[in-house]
């Protein structure tokens, strides 16, 4: 592989190393339900427990999102990969939503139903930098479920996890 030339190229190829959970992050809005594979999502604060996302501004999903549309993060089992496959560009609105067992929530808001977890979020503080819109989410709902075995994104390719490693 040759060389990155650009800082852009050479962050993309880092990144590539960095193993992330796969989620789906779903809203309601005007009546239309949205989905969108992601990994550009974390953790920031237990008190007020929240989650910050990240949006493509080219996403169908950042409409919503930019106009304060509540949201769900759902953490992706290691079985899956055809749901994530249809919520990154695959496939479009409403055919999303073709592939698992989706629920919602009393909003409306979609909930997949057997997620590793999905985290109803209130759309609390967001703005945008460079090609992308960044949310803060406070969570006010958490459904957990299953063992852990989420779906994991490295390397431009599905995986789940392994043997944990035994440290003392």
């Amino acid at each position: 592989m040759d060389s990155p030339t650009t800082v852009a190229e050479a962050l993309r190829d880092g990144l590539r190393r960095l193993a992330k959970a796969v989620v789906v992050i779903t809203c309601r809005h005007e009546g239309q339900r949205y989905a969108m594979a992601a990994t550009a999502v974390s953790e920031l604060s237990m008190d007020p427990p929240s989650l910050l996302i990240c949006v493509n501004r080219s996403a169908s999903l950042y409409a919503p999102l930019s106009e304060g549309a509540d949201f769900c993060v759902n953490i992706l089992h290691s079985d899956h990969s055809e749901i994530s496959t249809a919520c990154s560009g695959k496939e479009k609105g409403e055919a999303r939503f073709a592939f698992g067992n989706w629920g919602g929530a009393p909003d409306g808001c979609p909930v997949l139903a057997d997620a590793q977890a999905s985290f109803l979020c209130r759309n609390d503080k967001a703005f945008d930098y460079g090609t992308h819109h960044i949310v803060i989410g406070q969570v006010e709902e958490v459904a957990v479920n299953g063992s852990v075995s989420p779906l994991i994104y490295v390397d431009g390719r599905y995986a789940r996890i392994g043997n944990p490693l035994d440290l003392v």
